[in-house]
């Protein structure tokens, strides 16, 4: 069989080489009498999208850290109410192919499942390996509580492989308030994470999410730029607590949002990356960040559900060719309500797919090379810098949140998004809707620890979650 690129060469030499100006004369002809300029775009925040890119001289992301067995780690997250279901779920989505579960806590049962008490945490990661498959925190303001809880349920393995994630900046900016200064929260959450991070040398302590800006609205640049300046607080805080400088920040994971726009989500991983490095490095820190990715919730759509595999299966990509060390998609069915064992099952397979059967982490900078993400990536990398500056110069990632600067922007990139075309709601929506299968769950509420602490309630305008469909829906 002949050599596969002396073939291509082969048939590349039947036609002429094409040059950009034979792009630009077919261009112009299907154009007519509309400009060229009529093919640029822009995101919501003004960064420009050209029609056409030639080859990048050189790579704008700095490596990422590869895994030796897989590319990258597939993560569930359970959020039923139910102790006993979410044990069931995690266990399942382990025996079908995850290497990592997050729990959701929300003692209500409203959002999460209702754990207030190290013996409930015990009762969900019941016979659950906590040296082989790690295990992250979604707890909100309990994060400190819920912290000792994960740690009472390693025993103090130190191989145990936790991921305490305290994000208490990313409540506050959801709620508006904090039960008491958002300050001392932090403080809170440093005090513990450096107390269980001498038992367990393993565990990510903090999470430095943007994820909130998605979920409300905001663009790329400005996600990357409020994760950043969330690093800086927690490693401040940190440090305050007795964590040297370079173990503060090896400690801490970004979290960013993954949508079914797939060269978006790479180009934002890899600025990411770069913003990370330049702050670390300047902070005397290994320069390589550790990145979680999360399907956006915004992008999912209530009517004609099924497409939503298509989205997460996009997001899946792109966070994967990004990348993301850790990947957590949502299922098809969570802007409906809870997910069935098949929709959980949907979500692993997409990443298993993805991974096993279309190699996508075979190589470790896929977009490398491409003028198109290169340029995205180094335009939302410098408006992330340019952002991540004005956020610091306001006093950080507190005073930003507290006096309206984030809230601010995300509003802007609101108004400046254009109507969207989403399938099965604004086009081509169905005149029947086909019935999607969720799981019904009983109310369910338990008693937990109070999560104020001493002091006058912090406050900031909410940053207040939205989907994109509700937003443009039109009735067909």
């Amino acid at each position: 069989m002949a050599d596969a690129p002396a073939l291509a060469q082969t048939l590349a030499g039947d036609f002429p080489p094409a040059t950009e100006a034979d792009w630009r004369a077919l261009v112009d002809k299907t154009l007519g009498e509309a400009p060229f300029e009529s093919l640029e775009k822009a995101t919501v925040e003004g960064l420009s999208i050209a029609p056409l890119y030639a080859p990048a001289a050189r790579p704008t992301a700095p490596a990422r850290a590869v895994a030796a067995d897989r590319a990258w780690e597939v993560a569930t997250l359970t959020a039923h109410p139910d102790a006993g279901r979410a044990n069931a779920e995690i266990l399942a989505d382990l025996r079908g192919g995850a290497a990592a579960a997050v729990v959701r806590i929300d003692p209500t049962g409203k959002a999460g499942v209702a754990a207030g008490s190290a013996d409930h945490l015990a009762r969900i990661l019941e016979d659950v390996i906590l040296e082989l498959a790690p295990v992250g925190l979604d707890a909100g303001f309990l994060g400190p509580q819920a912290a000792d809880w994960l740690g009472a349920a390693a025993k103090a393995s130190p191989s145990a492989l936790l991921r305490f994630h305290l994000d208490p900046l990313s409540a506050y900016a959801e709620a508006g308030a904090s039960p008491g200064p958002i300050e001392a929260h932090l403080i809170s959450a440093a005090n513990v994470a450096v107390r269980l991070a001498q038992t367990y040398p393993h565990a990510q302590l903090f999470l430095a999410s943007g994820r909130v800006v998605h979920e409300a609205g905001g663009g790329e640049a400005l996600e990357v730029a409020l994760a950043a300046s969330a690093a800086i607080a927690y490693a401040k805080a940190l440090v305050r607590a007795g964590m040297p400088m370079a173990e503060a920040f090896a400690r801490i994971t970004l979290s960013l949002s993954a949508d079914a726009d797939y060269f978006a989500a790479i180009a934002k991983l890899r600025a990411a990356r770069s913003l990370w490095a330049r702050i670390a490095t300047a902070c005397g820190a290994e320069p390589t960040a550790r990145i979680e990715a999360r399907s956006s919730r915004r992008m999912l759509t209530a009517k004609d559900a099924w497409t939503n595999m298509i989205r997460l299966t996009a997001a899946g990509f792109g966070a994967a060719v990004g990348g993301a060390d850790t990947v957590i998609l949502g299922q098809f069915t969570d802007a409906l309500g809870l997910p069935t064992e098949f929709a959980r099952r949907q979500s692993r397979n997409a990443q298993l797919v993805l991974m096993e059967e279309a190699h996508i982490g075979r190589v470790a900078d896929p977009a490398a090379g491409s003028g198109y993400v290169e340029a995205l990536t180094d335009e939302i990398a410098r408006a992330a810098w340019t952002g991540f500056q004005a956020i610091e110069a306001a006093g950080g990632a507190v005073a930003a949140l507290s006096s309206g600067h984030v809230a601010r922007q995300v509003e802007a990139a609101n108004a400046a998004r254009p109507a969207p075309r989403i399938i099965g709601v604004t086009a081509f929506p169905p005149a029947k809707d086909t019935p999607v299968e969720v799981e019904v769950a009983a109310a369910r509420s338990v008693a937990a620890p109070s999560t104020r602490l001493p002091g006058p309630d912090g406050a900031c305008p909410a940053l207040r979650a939205m989907r994109t469909a509700e937003t443009f829906e039109v009735t067909p």
